[in-house]
């Protein structure tokens, strides 16, 4: 659901753009406040699994594909501020090093995937905190996936909304278009985070500090270096919709990403080339996520039981 560059223009960019850093700014200032701060280890592999587990396009109706967006994972697994400051650093390291999305829209796409996808997730935040249903595991996890499903139809419809106010697409072809396709995507968000969030679940990875960080690290790994190469080709949901209204335009990038589409320059076989390509996307993010986790939380491996 990454709104490429110039598919939106006109005010909708600055003025999402101040929403984007006025909502990442009120996550950092609760992240600071927040008595239950995630260890930087642990915020640094959670991050760094999502950005993975992006990567894993998979096939949906009429010739489509769609990935996870994670944040829902990541609001339950890192409390609701960290959530959203994971999703924005993942964000911006996919826009810099793999042009996807684009540098004058990264305000747009974090308005969409990091804020308004994140609302299911808060709230649910909220209504774990009853011990009668949070005890209650397989429910937890029902919530869980039909928060993360809700959470891609919110952003879906986010992202129509711009189409129709920016004028790339009329809204009333954009909305019905973006939802049929993203009503389908959720299905395969909720399975995935909810497979996710039972990993964390695990009465074993909660105890352990190790695991809390070790798990979801390794999870990103192996997704980067085996599973990555053999995501589907298809268009995603954004692309399908741009595609048929033509709204798709060729134009030079303000930016240019050193690793553009997942495709590492110095290999030549595709495989090997998507597979390095996450393995450095994992570092970056990890890289970034450590030294943001490091100033929220000077005790790296400091994890709550």
């Amino acid at each position: 659901m990454h709104i490429p560059e110039h598919m939106v223009n006109g005010p909708i960019c600055p003025v999402t753009a101040g929403l984007a850093i006025a909502g990442i700014a009120a996550a950092a200032f609760f992240a600071v406040k927040s008595k239950d701060k995630p260890a930087a280890l642990k915020f640094a592999a959670v991050t760094s699994l999502i950005f993975a587990a992006q990567m894993l396009n998979f096939p949906v109706l009429d010739g489509t594909s769609g990935h996870m967006i994670g944040v829902t994972l990541a609001v339950l697994a890192l409390g609701a501020p960290f959530g959203v400051i994971s999703m924005a650093i993942v964000l911006a390291v996919q826009t810099l090093l793999f042009a996807d999305g684009g540098l004058m829209v990264l305000g747009t796409n974090i308005l969409n995937m990091a804020l308004v996808a994140s609302i299911p997730g808060i709230i649910l935040g909220f209504i774990l905190k009853n011990e009668k249903i949070s005890g209650n595991i397989p429910l937890k996890l029902g919530l869980v996936v039909f928060a993360s499903w809700l959470s891609t139809v919110l952003a879906s419809i986010a992202c129509a909304v711009e189409l129709g106010v920016s004028g790339a697409i009329a809204l009333s072809a954009a909305l019905p278009a973006m939802l049929s396709v993203h009503l389908l995507i959720g299905i395969g968000e909720g399975i995935l985070t909810g497979a996710f969030a039972a990993m964390f679940e695990n009465r074993t990875v909660r105890r352990s500090a190790k695991l809390s960080f070790a798990l979801p690290l390794a999870s990103a790994g192996v997704i980067a270096l085996v599973l990555s190469p053999f995501a589907s080709a298809l268009p995603d949901g954004l692309e399908w919709a741009a595609a048929k209204f033509n709204a798709l335009h060729d134009a030079a990038p303000l930016f240019v990403a050193p690793i553009a589409d997942y495709a590492a320059p110095f290999l030549s076989d595709p495989v090997l080339s998507a597979s390095a390509a996450g393995l450095i996307g994992i570092a970056a993010v990890f890289a970034v996520s450590i030294l943001t986790g490091l100033i929220f939380n000077p005790k790296p491996a400091a994890v709550k039981a």
